[in-house]
């Protein structure tokens, strides 16, 4: 049995991130070593278009398993041998395998922000949902909230065409009627009638402070659910409880896909309550 894990994370502004603790946590729980590195492009002076070089190193270097974020989910699956099922459906990958002389892709996004929704806003109304971001984490909200029975959910992205392109691959997978796409400009008549508003940009994290939408645009009856976590409490959620909006924030996915990837890692269970219990005292400890 393998008691010695080498893991990581390849992304931009990924210093606040709290997947090293997480993960670490939950190996010390096995009574198993892992360590956990961040590799940030920006640190490394390397652009996006790099992260191959990234994985050749990690596996060359004897790394078990990285995981993938902004903005390198689209961008890393060239580079690998194989995708999962779900990783190719989506055109995402957020879960790195190196296993055999293969690196294999997958997506934990999907389960780990369904469980997040399911758990959080249990009873929120999903007949029309509007969805900011198209990137690698929006194709895993977009594909989770049709799974979870979204009627209709609006795709908006300051790149239409990447928008277009997912709202496509819902209805392949989803039918017709389901998937709409549109220009980031459009948010305004969008959430005019919508039910809830879901973010997927990296807007809000530390590293890219703001909001997404202008305050004014959020309503008492309007659900808010955001994927960032790194603060857990966005500027966009802040403005959204402060009118009365139920929220979820990013913790949830954020524990969530880190315990399918651990899971993916090492083959144990992880302990996804403590896991839980985990974030809100690191989150504490950091504020």
């Amino acid at each position: 049995m393998t008691t010695s894990y080498l893991t990581g994370l390849i992304g931009s502004g990924i210093g606040p991130s709290l997947s090293p603790a997480l993960h670490e946590r939950e190996a010390d729980r096995h009574g198993i070593r892992l360590l956990y590195r961040t590799l940030d492009i920006h640190t490394l002076d390397v652009e996006p278009e790099d992260v191959g070089d990234i994985i050749h190193a990690a596996r060359f270097l004897g790394f078990d398993g990285v995981n993938i974020t902004h903005p390198c989910k689209q961008l890393v699956i060239e580079h690998l041998d194989e995708l999962a099922p779900e990783a190719a459906e989506l055109g995402a990958v957020n879960t790195v395998v190196f296993q055999d002389g293969r690196a294999v892709g997958h997506n934990t996004d999907v389960t780990g922000f369904a469980q997040s929704f399911a758990r959080g806003l249990p009873d929120a109304p999903t007949r029309d949902v509007v969805q900011l971001g198209a990137g690698g984490a929006g194709a895993a909200v977009a594909h989770a909230l049709l799974t979870l029975g979204v009627d209709r959910l609006t795709v908006l992205d300051t790149d239409s065409g990447r928008a277009r392109t997912l709202a496509d691959a819902l209805t392949r997978r989803f039918g017709p009627g389901r998937a709409a796409a549109g220009f980031a400009a459009e948010a305004a008549e969008r959430l005019a009638r919508a039910d809830g508003l879901v973010h997927a940009t990296p807007t809000g994290m530390a590293a890219h402070p703001g909001l997404p939408v202008p305050a004014a645009l959020l309503r008492p009856d309007l659900w808010v659910a955001d994927v960032v976590y790194r603060p857990l409490e966005t500027a966009l959620l802040r403005e959204a409880r402060a009118i009365g909006c139920r929220t979820l924030d990013g913790g949830g996915m954020a524990v969530f896909q880190a315990a399918d990837a651990f899971r993916l890692f090492t083959g144990l269970e992880p302990h996804t309550e403590r896991m839980l219990a985990d974030l809100t005292d690191l989150t504490a400890t950091a504020a």
